[in-house]
């Protein structure tokens, strides 16, 4: 019971809603039937000077221990009454103060929730953040309202594999502008390279390009095709190469026999060489 009692401290699970020193504890319930309350520990986000400016300082409150079912919206939700909410990242552990770059593919960029996250809140005004820490004077805030319910169980479930049936239109589309969107910036970054060739730069260096007399064969399917071959037939011979251990063996004994061969060759034409020399000053 003590270990299970130190791990739950560790993550942060405050049972009797005791924060660490510089956070405030605040109270929260899934719905209006749940007895005990789950804890949010809060501060004012602090940024050091120079960090990246994603989440502005004064402005922005760190949230730890935000339970899997408590999605940027409920938390939006639950701190609206502080102050308007501009924006809610949920992540998995405290960033370095630079918001990550979003992407809006609703395909590629799927991320299930697995365990407790961090969360920061940025408010419109300074005076949302002092406001939301003092929360603890009023009774638990609720993720599932009546007019907000948060689905759980087998509806839950439901949605969830509606969500993953793929509609072709969307996924044709959304490629189709992918790649229009690679296309144009390949085509940027060619004329780019264009203008640039030949062009010596401030010390004089002339930038070197595939492109010539000889360029760069263009790799296609047969050619895959012949190089895949020929790592199979490197493969093979090595494989059949010395398959037997007493082969190895007897291969070492040769390669040995041969090295003291050729160091007694050259020995003796050493030897040779030293009796041909005329001049012998001693």
């Amino acid at each position: 019971a003590a270990s299970r009692r130190g791990k739950m401290a560790a993550a942060g699970e405050h049972v009797c809603g005791a924060a660490p020193p510089g956070y405030t504890a605040l109270a929260v319930k899934f719905g209006v039937r749940q007895r005990s309350p789950h804890y949010l520990l809060v501060k004012e986000h602090q940024v050091r000077e120079g960090a990246g400016a994603a989440y502005p300082p004064r402005r922005t409150l760190f949230v730890l221990n935000v339970p899997p079912y408590c999605s940027a919206d409920a938390l939006s939700r639950l701190f609206a009454c502080c102050g308007r909410v501009q924006s809610v990242d949920i992540c998995d552990k405290p960033g370095l103060g630079e918001q990550k770059e979003k992407t809006s593919s609703k395909f590629f960029s799927h991320k299930s929730v697995t365990g407790f996250q961090v969360a920061y809140v940025v408010f419109k005004k300074p005076a949302g953040v002092q406001a939301a820490k003092s929360l603890t004077r009023e009774g638990p805030l609720l993720v599932s309202t009546e007019s907000h319910p948060v689905k759980t169980g087998i509806s839950k479930w439901i949605d969830s594999y509606a969500a993953s049936v793929v509609d072709p239109e969307e996924l044709k589309a959304e490629v189709d502008a992918y790649m229009q969107d690679y296309d144009k910036k390949i085509a940027e970054e060619e004329a780019k390279a264009a203008e640039e060739e030949g062009v010596p730069d401030a010390e004089g260096w002339v930038k070197v390009t595939r492109k010539g007399r000889k360029p760069g064969l263009p790799r296609t399917e047969a050619a895959n095709l012949r190089v895949l071959e020929k790592e199979k037939q490197k493969r093979a011979r090595k494989e059949l190469l010395n398959f037997y251990a007493w082969q190895h063996r007897e291969t070492k004994r040769e390669h040995i026999a041969q090295l003291r061969k050729k160091f007694e060759e050259d020995k003796q034409r050493i030897a040779l060489m030293r009796a041909q020399r005329k001049f012998r000053p001693y």
